[in-house]
């Protein structure tokens, strides 16, 4: 295990850091570039989120499947990531609306699917050593895109006050091809897993249980968004605090959530996943009464261990879960998972709106709504005891 640490994960780390900071740099702050710097009105900025989440959605969907078939996940990684390179250093050019979406519809897009491949791949190397410890090292892992997202959004944040949006897409652009270089220099190529139905050419189709447990994960992860959109706004008018306390529950959560995350990785050894994830979905529910019903920060701000526990027993196993339904699919599984953020963006959009219409409190209450409905899915969708591999044509015909 030690060798492979050093030959394949830790270069996986380095990656997923410099990865993890490139998105985090520009993410939170895109409605901002898009409102100042390009000067778009709110119709064009909503429409450019929404195609953007949309047609990240399909590019890594359609990635996913091809990185099954042959041994190129390791070129696909590296592409990805001269994507993202290219896309931010035009980025950082370009103020036009339409060729900005150009650019975001296709390289941007592209890069979007390094995170899933970044999972498949590391899917793959822990697995052919020791499937036992595989949802550790993959919770290892996003612990890093965690950290990632705890550096990148101060570090933009000083490099607007001292520069503008050039700097900050330049930074991602520089990190982008880091990632690239990294994996060029230290990570292998490995066999495709899939190679043997994808010469047959036929098809293999998910098992059922996984579209139940897939759309648990996006209401879960609307529920995220929504609750740190509100969050400010919910702090500043219902409880009478100020922006400074809404970010310091948020940054205590983050900071529970990483250690959390190991924990979780390593009672994955002993415990089955579903246990581990299940229980972190009854704490989702938890917090959203807590959020809801809370009548002063305090309480709102004990209530991040409850949300840092669900956070990291869904963010941190989800991807691990998925991975053992299709095992035989990383790309394509790990990338259905992936998926659900972008999707959780799209619904809380105009369940935002609400929520601004109607009171900020209500959005926790919507939430635990939605909570409940994704806890639901998740204990009504239990995995196949056999991980599907039977190509399409098999189980048609064992259906009949």
């Amino acid at each position: 295990m030690t060798r492979l640490l050093s030959r394949r994960l830790l270069p996986l780390g380095f990656i997923f850091l410099a990865s993890g900071v490139a998105t985090a740099v520009v993410g939170p702050f895109l409605g901002l570039f898009l409102s100042t710097a390009v000067h778009a009105n709110p119709f064009q900025v909503s429409v450019f989120l929404i195609v953007a989440s949309l047609s990240g959605v399909a590019m890594s969907q359609v990635i996913g499947r091809i990185s099954d078939r042959r041994p190129i996940r390791r070129m696909l990684l590296i592409a990805a990531a001269l994507a993202g390179a290219a896309g931010s250093g035009l980025t950082s050019m370009i103020r036009d609306y339409w060729v900005l979406l150009a650019l975001t519809v296709t390289a941007t897009a592209f890069a979007g699917s390094f995170y899933p491949q970044s999972f498949a791949y590391a899917r793959q190397v822990l697995a052919s050593d020791d499937p036992g410890r595989a949802a550790m090292g993959i919770s290892a892992l996003r612990t890093v895109f965690s950290i990632a997202w705890v550096g990148g959004p101060p570090l933009a944040a000083i490099l607007l006050d001292k520069t503008d949006f050039r700097y900050v897409y330049g930074t991602a652009a520089v990190l982008y091809l880091v990632a690239a270089l990294i994996a060029v220099r230290w990570l292998p190529e490995i066999e495709a897993p899939a190679s043997a139905p994808a010469e047959d050419g036929v098809r293999v189709r998910p098992p059922r249980a996984i579209y139940p447990i897939i759309g648990g994960f996006v209401l879960l992860t609307t529920t995220m968004v929504l609750g740190v959109q509100a969050m400010s706004l919910f702090v500043s008018t219902d409880l009478h605090g100020s922006v400074g306390d809404a970010g310091l529950i948020l940054g205590l959560c983050a900071a529970l959530e990483i250690p959390l995350m190991l924990g979780f990785g390593a009672l994955s050894t002993r415990i089955p996943l579903r246990r581990l994830i299940l229980a972190g979905t009854v704490c989702a529910v938890a917090y959203q009464v807590v959020a809801a019903t809370a009548q002063s920060i305090g309480m709102l701000a004990a209530g991040q261990v409850l949300n840092a526990l669900f956070i990291a027993a869904t963010s941190g196993m989800g991807i691990s879960y998925v991975q053992e339904m299709m095992p035989a699919h990383p790309g394509r599984v790990t990338t259905m998972f992936t998926n659900t953020f972008p999707l959780g963006n799209i619904l809380a959009a105009p369940l935002f709106g609400i929520a601004q219409e109607h009171g900020y409190r209500l959005a926790y209450g919507m939430n635990l709504v939605l909570a409940v409905l994704g806890l639901i899915l998740l204990l009504v969708a239990k995995p196949p005891a056999v991980p599907a591999a039977a190509p399409l044509a098999e189980m048609n015909a064992d259906r009949d």
